[in-house]
């Protein structure tokens, strides 16, 4: 059994997502009369679209779709800004982060609030899903970030002990998850998250070429 495991988050961890994620909610939310500030924007990332929907749903009766219809939406816009938009690249020395850790021989996960269907799009972009021995979408499971539930899934299905899995995280829920589930949780700065408080990580880092396997 390893001695060590890896669980990374993918939006803004793998590849500089939020840019695009704001982009399709405002123009989605806009169509229903309805404006959000990227103050506001930030304090969801890294939570499900279930969390992000539902409080909007909530807060606006007049819109028409559920928070299941809006979601879907958005997703749609999304799949097809990512697909399109040949300037989306992963995050700087994330690819030769995981081939260290893949060439240590320690296990990966990926615990990640999208889609599934969206994580396949990704990883598959980018030529990465061979890195990955695990994948769990926190949309499939009762409870998203700040909830532990997701890496303690990922940490089962990898056959690891909590106690031993670094996560790298760029969003406070999902630092916060980390901690939550026992793990050491590394808080990648990544300036287009918005304005995240990573205090609680035990450790912080600007690059992935910081992080020693």
């Amino acid at each position: 059994m390893a001695d060590r495991a890896f669980i990374f988050d993918m939006d803004g961890v793998i590849y500089d997502s939020e840019p695009i994620h704001a982009k399709a909610k405002k123009q989605v939310l806009a169509e229903f009369g309805i404006t959000i500030s990227d103050e506001r924007l930030a304090t969801f990332v890294g939570r499900s679209s279930r969390d992000f929907y539902g409080i909007i749903v909530e807060e606006n009766p007049q819109c028409p779709l559920s928070w299941q219809e809006l979601a879907n939406k958005k997703h749609d816009l999304y799949r097809k800004m990512l697909t399109d938009d040949k300037d989306v690249k992963t995050m700087p020395g994330v690819r030769e982060l995981l081939e260290r850790i893949k060439q240590a021989g320690y296990p990966i996960g990926l615990g990640s609030s999208s889609t599934m269907e969206m994580i396949e799009l990704v990883l598959g972009r980018f030529g990465l899903k061979d890195y990955f021995s695990v994948l769990i979408s926190g949309n499939d499971l009762p409870r998203s970030k700040p909830d532990p539930l997701i890496f303690l899934t990922v940490a089962e299905k990898m056959g690891v002990s909590p106690d031993i899995c670094t996560v790298i995280e760029d969003a406070e829920a999902g630092v916060a998850a980390a901690k939550a589930a026992g793990m050491y949780c590394i808080g990648y700065r990544n300036p287009n998250s918005g304005p995240q408080d990573l205090s609680r990580a035990d450790r912080i880092v600007d690059s992935h070429n910081d992080i020693v396997v």
